[in-house]
């Protein structure tokens, strides 16, 4: 059975340092708004924190997936021509892009 948690009391440099933490800008009033919220979800945590897991297998999913993949067969490709003619710049036989990387100085 798990035992009950109750939501912590925090002051409002508590508040405050998380709001910092996460660079969040909070006046006063927002600070005293949020302090009962945070406590309210820390006590979730909490009360999380307290189920016991004793037995309880680790998962990824609550359900068995499985991947459904096609076998991979070689297939003709398309024809340089049928490429090149939706490309938005060509330099020959080539797709024309942008340059990424900055040259050396």
């Amino acid at each position: 059975m798990a035992k009950e948690a109750s939501a912590p009391s925090l002051t409002a440099a508590q508040v405050a340092h998380v709001a910092r933490l996460a660079r969040l800008e909070l006046d006063p009033a927002s600070i005293e708004r949020f302090r009962p919220q945070l406590a309210a979800v820390l006590g979730n945590i909490a009360k999380l924190d307290s189920v016991d897991l004793a037995g309880a297998e680790p998962m990824a999913h609550p359900f068995e997936s499985h991947n459904r993949l096609a076998d991979d067969v070689p297939v003709e490709g398309l024809p340089i021509e049928a490429i090149l003619m939706n490309a938005p710049a060509v330099e020959g036989r080539f797709l024309a892009v942008p340059k990424v990387l900055a040259e050396e100085s």
